[in-house]
């Protein structure tokens, strides 16, 4: 645990102090996020967040590959090379975007190309990370490569987009992320440790850098923010969580477990990440559904998220984070528990616990007169 922590802290430490030197940057190139009409923020602040972010990731990657656990296991040293190549992939892409703002299509292009970088790695010297088996009743299903492949694209593509929709208040999006990974990381380190299961390393290790760096970046991004993460920093956070999902999932055997319930062995290390992320999922969902429906394109932007609507409400800016935070810690560690004692009852009593916090923000939510504003398209 101690060398995570340290790998951690390295990674928080670097992303700090590069964030600066980041928002120097982009403001020298123009890259400044400008007031649109779906904005919250009232004056342009400058993007490059992501580049921070990327350089803490390589720091506290660089600093694994030397320590005497981490360093021990080849799978986990090659699996975060891999990992940090893709990364930068698509952090340029990202960076790309932040300058000249790609349209929807280039960015997906980019993001396929990244998980493409991730799941082929370096032929004949780094295999690369990707869905190997899904679990299937109390088994597992093993995937060809080609479906593995096609599988781990989506995914890359559905946690970089569906952190990339939910980055719109500052602080928002990293401290979602920060508070899942935690939940997640615990989730995984535990397995390792409680069912010796080593190749679930490669998932702590990048659960634990992704908390790093986004505690280094948010002292800069808390509202009021001086700096925004921008597609380099959304997509980069989205496809770290890619991987880490994609290295749990497909490396666990659930026959291996012991001593667990055989359908929730199979299936918590596939729900874990998917519920940890649960509201930018369902934000990202809603808003494709949304758009399709209103005729338009599932990719156009509007002013319909969550968080508008906790705005729209009368929450403070600071409210509706905060808000948003308690909602993702609640759903994260209630996922957590149920991975670490997976039975009948911690599910009734996690169940309980979500559906009286839901009655009583219903029941005590603020409503104000405020109009609702026009979908900008």
């Amino acid at each position: 645990m101690r060398e995570y922590l340290l790998v951690s802290l390295i990674g928080m430490a670097v992303c700090f102090a590069l964030t600066p030197a980041c928002r120097s940057l982009a403001l020298r190139v123009g890259a400044v996020a400008r007031v649109r009409g779906r904005d919250v923020h009232e004056h342009a602040i400058p993007y490059f967040g992501g580049l921070a972010m990327l350089g803490g990731l390589a720091a506290a990657f660089l600093m694994a590959s030397h320590m005497p656990f981490l360093s021990r296991y080849q799978e986990v040293t090659s699996d975060s090379l891999v990992v940090l190549a893709a990364a930068a992939v698509i952090c340029a892409v990202g960076v790309i975007d932040d300058m000249i703002e790609l349209n929807a299509l280039m960015k997906i292009a980019g993001q396929v190309l990244a998980a493409g970088v991730l799941v082929l790695g370096v032929p004949g010297h780094l295999p690369g990370v990707r869905m190997q088996w899904l679990p299937w009743k109390s088994g597992i299903l093993t995937l060809d490569p080609v479906a593995g492949i096609l599988i781990t694209v989506f995914v890359v593509f559905l946690c970089a987009n569906a952190i990339n929709i939910i980055d719109g208040l500052d602080g928002l999006a990293a401290g979602i992320v920060a508070i899942s990974a935690s939940a997640f990381f615990i989730y995984a380190y535990w397995l390792t440790v409680e069912e010796n299961l080593v190749r679930a390393m490669t998932a702590t290790l990048i659960t634990v850098v992704i908390c790093g760096i986004c505690l280094g970046y948010l002292p800069h991004n808390f509202h009021p923010a001086t700096i925004f993460m921008g597609d380099s920093g959304a997509m980069l956070l989205g496809l770290l969580f890619a991987a880490s999902t994609i290295s749990l999932t497909s490396q666990i055997d659930p026959s291996s477990l012991t001593n667990r319930s055989s359908l929730l062995a199979a299936y918590i290390p596939l729900a874990m990440p998917i519920v940890a992320l649960g509201l930018p999922f369902l934000d990202m969902f809603v808003a494709y559904t949304r758009r399709t429906w209103q005729g338009v394109w599932w990719f156009v932007a509007d002013k319909q998220h969550l968080h508008h609507r906790l705005l729209q409400r009368g929450h403070s800016q600071l409210g509706a984070v905060m808000i948003m935070y308690g909602w993702t810690a609640l759903l994260a560690y209630s996922a957590m528990l149920l991975g670490i004692f997976p039975s009948m009852i911690t599910g009734i009593i996690v169940i309980i616990v979500i559906l009286s916090t839901l009655v009583f923000v219903i029941l005590t939510g603020r409503k104000t007169s405020l109009p609702q504003p026009a979908e900008h398209t």
